[in-house]
């Protein structure tokens, strides 16, 4: 999906489920931290570093996902 980023939202959830799903991690908290920091690259990471975080706790924390 890399050759396909852009600097919006929905292009910064998609490459986050994707490297969730790849990541091994129990501790959830640690585990975000540690998908930001391998898509430190994307464009909406680079530019909204902090939505990006809240994007990435909102949809582990608050849409339950992968659980």
């Amino acid at each position: 999906m890399k050759e396909r980023t852009f600097n919006n939202a929905d292009s910064f959830a998609i490459s986050f489920d994707e490297e969730w799903q790849r990541l091994e991690c129990e501790d959830e908290s640690l585990k975000i931290s540690k998908v930001i920091d391998l898509l430190s690259d994307h464009p909406f990471v680079q530019s909204n570093p902090e939505t990006a975080f809240k994007i990435a706790n909102f949809r582990i924390n608050s849409l339950g996902k992968f659980r």
